[in-house]
């Protein structure tokens, strides 16, 4: 019998591919996907990605959407409140597992691990402790395709954002920095892949420079992507 899972869900390419390995695994059963939204804004809360398009990728890969709605800069009590009280609300409805897209950051996995600790939801990380390259072979290997939304500028040049994730970003990346962006480098939205019933389609809009809330400094470059009828 196979086990009911909520994935978090980012939109990204590290939450995708872990989602398919969950599908093609046989052993569990995709009862949605898990994203938190800006509510100012209406965008995914990390990524900055348009409601509308997120709809559309839940759409194309047949799974509903469970979504956690934050205010702009939201208070980090505030924050776990709203995301407490959907874990309550995924358990009650008979779901005992959660999968994450992490891959080495520890920090992050033992923050996961303590928030659900005694909530009767177990954690799942189905790409844990993999080489990024090999993650990055196995996303286009499988045939995923995703353009870069947002990258950091203090570890990468702005000029990534916008591209699609493919053989010339990889020669074009740099070499100290993680090809999966693990440490914040950039993110990513998929917009077509194996598990995909129609490609997500956008085009890219205005670019924007976001300020650091700790540093006050520009630093993170946005695009804005807008789907594309």
């Amino acid at each position: 019998m196979r086990k009911r899972i909520v994935v978090s869900f980012s939109g990204g390419k590290d939450s995708i591919l872990a989602l398919h390995r969950l599908q093609t695994s046989g052993k569990w059963e995709i009862d949605s996907l898990l994203t938190t939204l800006t509510e100012d804004y209406e965008r995914t809360t990390m990524h900055g990605v348009r409601h509308e398009l997120l709809e559309l990728q839940a759409e194309s890969l047949g799974i509903p959407l469970r979504e956690v709605w934050i205010p702009r800069d939201c208070p980090n009590e505030v924050y776990q409140e709203r995301m407490q009280k959907e874990v309550n609300g995924i358990v009650a409805d008979g779901i005992g597992h959660i999968m994450f897209g992490d891959i080495f950051l520890e920090d992050v996995k033992t923050y996961r691990e303590k928030m659900l600790e005694g909530t009767g939801l177990t954690p799942i990380f189905p790409i844990w402790g993999e080489k990024t390259d090999a993650i990055i072979a196995e996303f286009l290997k499988k045939g995923f395709k995703t353009v870069v939304c947002c990258s950091d500028t203090e570890s990468i040049d702005a000029s990534f954002t916008g591209r699609v994730l493919d053989a010339q970003f990889i020669e074009d990346y740099p070499a100290e920095h993680d090809l999966c962006g693990e440490n914040g480098e950039f993110h990513t939205f998929v917009f077509d892949g194996p598990n995909f019933s129609f490609p997500v389609a956008y085009k890219l809009g205005e670019n924007r420079l976001a300020k650091d809330m700790i540093t006050n400094k520009d630093r993170f470059y946005y695009v804005d992507l807008l789907p594309a009828k």
